[in-house]
């Protein structure tokens, strides 16, 4: 995609973005700001997973991580400003410290854990008095901002999408610059990237921090945005949530972690206000959830291994092929018939007999 090109896009993105804050309903605007934040977190896990070919079971726990540490910050005396801007830091320097001996594993072992970082951290949490434990850290105060309280969803709306807008721009800048080339490389192959002179290990490090550094920002405006923080509002089965997103979407693309997140929240969203109808059992909107999750997943693996955004192109490019295919056809068919007329051999006449020679 051009500079030009891409410009636009971010610019499309930024219009539609704070124009569907402005006019969605209150009812909607809750909706709007989980997406967002979903959204925010699954750009990481899509540039971790498709870049540096890591696959990541705990971005869970350093959402809770983001969150735990501006409401901690915001509970304790500071401006919550100082608490935002502390979110993404505190989750990114967590990702880096235990990203040291985490990404020496590989493949499933690095998936398992990952998922014990995120058990490891929910029972901390549970454990730890300044968390307030199983009861959860109550009385976060709300975000102010230049000196004005943001009290109205409306305003969390702006925020949220304000953060993920940063996160995409951040995203997009990172992979049209040289680090991005040698992320490219590295996950074509780690052996073919070292062999270049790239540092292997710094690069996924790097992102590893870095995606964990968006889950913290989302983690961090979603504190101030429910003023109430417990282990059970971060569950295990949200990092499967943000693979699964990334995965549908197209892994290794800002605008597929987008289109997953967008496809995926909304459906779950629907179905579960459908298992919440009178009549339906308790355990629906669980096993509802869970029945999404899997559906989309397998689908994605074996019908769109790259995922929702390359699928036009894909239609585009079989259409292509389908009419270039018909037009040869049609030029075979019509080329015999002129070969034919054209390579007919020309009347001769027999020389009189008893003529000179």
């Amino acid at each position: 995609m051009r500079q030009g090109s891409r410009s636009a896009a971010i610019a499309a993105f930024a219009v539609a973005g704070f124009a569907a804050a402005l006019l969605l309903d209150e009812s909607a605007l809750s909706v709007y700001v989980l997406l967002a934040l979903t959204a925010s977190v699954t750009v990481g896990v899509s540039l971790l997973m498709g870049h540096a070919g890591q696959v990541s079971l705990g971005h869970g726990a350093f959402y809770a991580c983001g969150a735990y540490a501006a409401g901690l910050l915001a509970t304790h005396g500071c401006p919550t400003w100082v608490g935002l801007l502390a979110a993404p830091l505190a989750a990114a320097a967590v990702a880096a410290l235990v990203g040291v001996p985490l990404l020496l594993l590989r493949g499933h072992h690095l998936a398992f854990a990952t998922l014990a970082l995120h058990l490891m951290f929910l029972s901390l949490i549970s454990e730890l008095t300044i968390t307030g434990g199983d009861v959860g850290l109550r009385g976060i105060p709300r975000l102010n901002v230049a000196g004005v309280e943001l009290t109205s969803t409306r305003s969390y709306a702006y925020v949220s999408f304000g953060a993920l807008f940063l996160i995409v721009v951040v995203a997009r800048n990172i992979l049209a610059s040289r680090p991005g080339r040698a992320l490219r490389a590295l996950s074509s192959s780690e052996v073919a990237a070292a062999s270049s002179g790239v540092a292997v290990g710094y690069y996924k490090l790097a992102v590893f921090a870095l995606s964990a550094g968006f889950a913290g920002l989302a983690g961090g405006v979603y504190a101030f945005y429910m003023g109430y923080l417990a282990p059970g509002s971060f569950p295990v089965m949200l990092s499967i949530e943000y693979i699964v997103m990334a995965a549908v979407g197209g892994l290794g693309k800002v605008s597929g972690a987008l289109a997953g997140s967008a496809v995926v929240f909304l459906l779950v969203h629907g179905l579960s206000r459908v298992a919440t109808l009178s009549g339906m059992p308790s355990t629906a909107p669980i096993i509802l959830s869970y029945a999404v999750y899997a559906v989309l997943l397998v689908s994605a693996v074996l019908f769109l291994p790259r995922g929702l955004v390359a699928w036009p192109a894909a239609l585009w490019a079989r259409a292509r092929s389908r009419s270039s295919s018909a037009a040869d056809a049609t030029d075979a068919a019509t080329q015999p018939a002129a070969l034919s007329s054209a390579a007919a051999p020309a009347e001769t006449v027999a020389p009189k007999h008893g003529s000179f020679s």
